[in-house]
């Protein structure tokens, strides 16, 4: 009997099989077939016994068109291979729900690996989202800086013109006092 407490499949062979799909991290039905070593119809019949564990934002069908652009940008679906149905393609919510439904240890473990490998992604892109707003942040700080130091040059320059600029003579202002002592 084979040991499942131990399923060693390479994180990085899960994380080539995760597409980006309506704007949703996916898999698809044949890749996890595979990983969790059922036929690909035998997952796609427990999902259909149980379709009401699996809503639009858990699992959809993908069209012909997104088939066969998924086939012809990825590589991922094989070439030639005749499919009667649409391929089913599982975000992380439902790859999570495919564990309640396939009844099977090595179902479980590996979902457990699957999930952690979405977190991961999503850990990933929130760091390079928060290293991006913060070099935002220095851009903004830095074209400030450039403002003010346009500002700076430009007062400089108006000073260095009215030194070069010898001043008129001033009118003065005021009584005129011939000298003589008003009282």
């Amino acid at each position: 009997m084979e040991n499942t407490d131990k399923i060693m499949i390479p994180d990085e062979i899960i994380m080539n099989q995760i597409y980006f799909i309506r704007g949703h991290k996916v898999m698809l039905d044949s890749d996890l077939a595979t990983l969790y070593e059922v036929e690909t119809k035998q997952l796609k019949r427990q999902v259909k016994r149980n379709i009401d564990r699996f809503p639009e934002d858990f699992m959809f069908e993908l069209t012909s068109e997104e088939y066969h652009f998924s086939r012809s940008q990825n590589g991922a679906l094989k070439q030639g291979s005749n499919i009667k149905y649409s391929p089913m393609v599982f975000t992380e919510q439902g790859v999570a729900m495919l564990s309640s439904v396939l009844n099977s240890k090595r179902a479980i473990k590996v979902n457990i690996q699957i999930i952690r490998i979405f977190t991961r992604i999503r850990n990933i892109l929130a760091d390079n989202t928060d290293i991006r707003l913060e070099i935002e942040k220095i851009k903004n700080k830095l074209d400030n800086q450039d403002k003010n130091m346009e500002i700076v040059f430009r007062y400089l320059d108006e000073l260095l013109e009215k030194q070069e600029r010898p001043n008129p003579p001033r009118k003065q202002i005021g009584f005129k006092t011939d000298g003589l002592n008003q009282s």
